[in-house]
């Protein structure tokens, strides 16, 4: 059975979009999605395996897609993830920001290190690939960034270090929505989702 979607059919169409986190959850969907509105996504994530998985779902529905194993934590990792997809495909179109991560935990017992493996995982991440996406093609070019964030406004209570990490990547929206105009970049910030994430 095709996707079924509310937009209009071949929306993406002739379009590269980049999804991390796309190997589960939120991300596989939105691959799925856009694959299935013509653009050729390429899917980003830590495990190779669960990346071929998608890859192969999205073409038995007759859609297009890439994958690579990328660490977005490791900065050098994510400057030669950008260029081989530059090289593969000559341009990125767009850009779902989507990969992340947190366990549960109040904030008492959150120790630096976990901490700073969240905020690794859903800021500074995003900010990297979203200035890789930028540099090494956008700003030449166009396109457009989407970043993932979470239903942060009023506290999250036993996860308050995604909180802290999603509000700062709300703020790196807006900054980076000013400062590398015309590339559009938004954020979208989705309540609890039941996917396997969860």
């Amino acid at each position: 059975m095709s996707y079924r979607s509310v937009f209009r059919p071949g929306l993406f169409a002739g379009q590269t979009v980049v999804v991390t986190g796309s190997g589960s959850g939120i991300g596989r969907c939105t691959a799925h999605e856009l694959a299935a509105l013509g653009a050729h996504v390429v899917l980003v994530g830590r495990t190779a395996a669960k990346l071929e998985a998608v890859a192969a779902e999205v073409r038995e529905d007759g859609g297009e897609a890439s994958h690579a194993a990328c660490d977005i934590r490791d900065e050098e990792a994510v400057k030669a993830m950008v260029a081989g997809v530059l090289e593969a495909r000559g341009r990125i179109h767009g850009l779902v920001n989507n990969a992340g991560g947190q366990f549960p935990a109040a904030l008492a017992g959150i120790s630096a290190r976990g901490w700073q493996a969240v905020i690794a995982n859903n800021l500074t991440g995003g900010f990297l690939v979203a200035r890789e996406a930028y540099t090494q093609c956008m700003r030449q070019h166009g396109g457009a960034i989407v970043n993932m964030l979470a239903d942060m406004w009023n506290g999250m209570p036993g996860m308050g270090h995604s909180g802290a990490a999603r509000a700062g990547m709300l703020n790196f929206t807006e900054t980076a929505a000013c400062e590398w105009a015309p590339v559009r970049v938004n954020a979208v910030a989705p309540g609890w989702i039941a996917s396997s994430g969860m």
